[in-house]
């Protein structure tokens, strides 16, 4: 059975990413200073049935990231930051019909978090999502605009534009559950399936997309009959399901990379036999493997073209969240070269420094 979305479920897309911080200005630091966001508003304190809590809204182009730093015990930002440390807290989707799509989804299954509520010409209501992740509809008025950021400075030139997809890794036995949820609550449809295997390890990865392409994100679920890797840890470490890594979309990764890396952000390495192997695997369509090589970036092809990607390390203390930045030249899918790549690539980072996580 299928269930297309409706109504005011139609055509939503990521209005921002809602992080859940201990600190707020020193979770903003990496990404003002090394990633060139901008602050869009904020600080702003919030007062909710929880207790208050200080917001502060980073972003570049329709990059928007709003970072919530608790100031009382029973906010729920503070819990989330007892169970997970800093992390995502909240994939926010833009409607015209905030009050509807939130019925809608209701209706369709959705657990609701927080009926329709009206601050600043910005109307919003919350689902469940994965784990602990809330799903906010925002309805935004013309008079409220994106985000507005009076007497700001501008963003840095980074080349990075929005958000390609978000990886979610999940319990063992929750990926067929989450994409029923997903298909039958938000009438999002399964288009990429993948299954990994990489030595002992092996992983399940389903991606899930919204009706107009503009939400995707890629569920992730461990085999347990194979030996633990990467996602048993994440799981471990972070304390449940949780969003692993936002992809950026550039459109020179080239230069993205180059103009990060120059402002102190680290990204996984990739070994050189990697890329003595290009010539063989397919004909690059833009940029040299000299220039991949130098910046350690990932390449792969689809049926529609190529994509580039590649991977930052984590900096968190618990080496859960990490980013992502890719360029797509055609490709739609998720090459399965470079989802293993990827793969391979944490585990040697995590293999090099001993981790146990």
């Amino acid at each position: 059975m299928t269930h297309a979305a409706d109504g005011p479920l139609q055509g939503l897309a990521i209005d921002h990413i809602g992080f859940a911080v201990r600190d707020l200005a020193e979770a903003a630091e990496p990404f003002t200073a090394r990633y060139g966001f901008g602050v869009l508003a904020g600080p702003d304190t919030v007062g909710t049935p929880g207790g208050g809590a200080r917001s502060l809204a980073v972003g570049a182009d329709r990059i928007r990231l709003v970072l919530t730093a608790a100031e009382d015990a029973d906010h729920p930002a503070a819990r989330y930051v007892e169970r997970h440390g800093d992390g995502i807290c909240d994939i926010a989707l833009s409607t015209a019909d905030a009050a509807g799509a939130f019925a809608e989804a209701v209706r369709r299954g959705a657990e609701p978090l927080a009926g329709p509520a009206e601050r600043r010409g910005v109307l919003t209501a919350s689902v469940t999502g994965f784990g602990d992740v809330a799903h906010t509809f925002v309805q935004r008025t013309a008079a409220a605009g994106p985000m507005p950021a009076p007497g700001r400075p501008a963003p840095l030139e980074t080349g990075l534009h929005a958000v390609d997809h978000i990886a979610v890794c999940l319990e063992p036995g929750r990926l067929g559950p989450t994409v029923e949820y997903y298909e039958r609550a938000l009438g999002f449809a399964a288009v990429f399936t993948e299954r990994i295997i990489v030595g002992s390890q092996a992983m399940d990865s389903i991606v899930v997309q919204n009706d107009a392409g503009t939400v995707t994100l890629t569920l992730i679920e461990p085999d347990t009959t194979r030996s633990p890797g990467q996602i048993d840890r994440f799981l471990t470490a972070h304390g449940g399901a949780g969003v692993q890594h936002v992809a950026f979309t550039s459109d020179d990764i080239v230069g993205s990379v180059g103009r990060l890396a120059s402002r102190g952000t680290g990204f996984l390495d990739t070994p050189s036999t990697y890329y003595d192997l290009i010539p063989g695997r397919l004909t690059l369509s833009r940029h040299s493997v000299d220039e991949l090589r130098d910046l350690n970036i990932l390449v792969d092809e689809d049926q529609d073209g190529q994509l580039l990607q590649i991977f930052t390390r984590s900096e968190h203390p618990r080496g859960t969240l990490f980013f992502e930045v890719i360029e797509r030249l055609g490709a739609r899918t998720f090459g399965s070269g470079n989802i293993k790549a990827l793969y391979e690539a944490v585990e040697l980072q995590e293999n090099r420094s001993g981790a146990t996580r």
